[in-house]
């Protein structure tokens, strides 16, 4: 295989999940811009929003990877049935340091806008939309990553190639949509809406 052929490869994988990635960006956009009264309503939320984010790309992205090394080295099937416990312990590390990392920057941004003096809602309503939030977007998370590495693995495209705009599209989008109804729901409790 000559490099001209190796390049072709790469972008004939890559390029239509670049693209779908780049359609999903600008859904999670349109969403967060609709998001203007709950902004307005959690102060702190935009602030949040980048750090929700990229721990969903940064935790799921690495799932993925974990995934798709497990498959390469013949140490998990390409099949959610069955049971692996290899798969399960990804699948459950993943959702833990989703938490933890969500909780962590729901924390941080209190602590930060606080000592800046600037507003900031209750750390109770930020850290348990920040837990809704995670929760909501790492189950969906996990199954799409799954379900997508094995999917890819199977039709014999490379998982690795698929795992990063995969992960950033679908964290994006759910990331967003989670988020709008975390906020939605943790306002509803507290009585605000």
């Amino acid at each position: 295989m000559t490099v001209r052929d190796a390049a072709r490869d790469a972008y004939r994988e890559a390029i239509p999940a670049l693209l779908a990635s780049l359609v999903g960006g600008l859904l999670a956009g349109v969403v967060l811009s609709g998001m203007r009264a709950e902004l307005r309503a959690v102060p702190g939320l935009l602030v949040l929003v980048p750090a929700l984010l990229a721990t969903r790309g940064n935790v799921y992205g690495s799932l993925g990877a974990r995934i798709s090394t497990a498959l390469h080295q013949g140490l998990v099937e390409p099949r959610v049935r069955g049971g692996d416990e290899r798969l399960r312990a990804a699948v459950a590390a993943a959702l833990t340091n989703g938490l933890l990392a969500s909780s962590f920057a729901a924390i941080a941004v209190f602590l930060l806008l606080t000592l800046f003096g600037d507003a900031v809602a209750p750390l109770p309503v930020l850290v348990a939309i920040a837990l809704v939030a995670g929760s909501l977007s790492g189950v969906a998370l996990s199954a799409v990553v799954v379900t997508a590495v094995f999917a890819g693995y199977r039709r014999g495209r490379d998982p690795d190639t698929l795992v990063g705009p995969l992960v950033t599209t679908t964290g994006d989008v759910f990331g967003v949509l989670f988020l709008l109804a975390a906020v939605r729901l943790v306002l509803f409790v507290a009585g605000v809406i």
